[in-house]
């Protein structure tokens, strides 16, 4: 049996979040996608359990913005990677950033891609299509 594929975005922009979870769904890339809209939603969700006690299914990869409230992109990278479940988590940095030290720092706290935001609809569409097939289909992945 196929595991149940899924994605948790962390994103704070509405239009940005529509346009990823729409072009996801479009290439059938996941059968859940989850959305956080801060960095303390995100944690809460990958490092905390539900209020029965159990454990969230990892999904298959984070989307992760950089500019985020509460606790910035960054920060939420650095505490997956301290964690033993979420250690080995790919995390896609998706950010509008095309700052060289935003860069190097990601790929310094173990960030797997880093990917800017095309501004251009059909480019934004395509590129979120083109990640959810590489991440979803082709990769494989460790057991977390």
């Amino acid at each position: 049996m196929e595991k149940k594929k899924s994605i948790l975005l962390v994103e704070d922009n509405s239009n940005d979040e529509f346009l990823t979870v729409t072009a996801l769904k479009e290439c059938n890339a996941a059968n859940d996608i989850m959305v956080a809209h801060d960095g303390v939603e995100a944690l809460d969700y990958l490092l905390n359990p539900d209020p029965g006690g159990k454990q969230h299914t990892l999904p298959q990869f984070v989307l992760l913005d950089i500019k985020l409230p509460k606790i910035d992109g960054l920060e939420v990278l650095k505490r997956i990677r301290e964690d033993d479940r979420t250690r080995k988590l790919p995390v896609i940095i998706l950010t509008s950033s095309k700052e060289e030290t935003d860069l190097e720092r990601c790929y310094a706290l173990g960030a797997n891609s880093y990917i800017c935001k095309p501004v251009d609809f059909g480019q934004f569409m395509n590129s979120i299509k083109q990640l959810g097939t590489y991440w979803l289909t082709l990769n494989e992945y460790p057991e977390c």
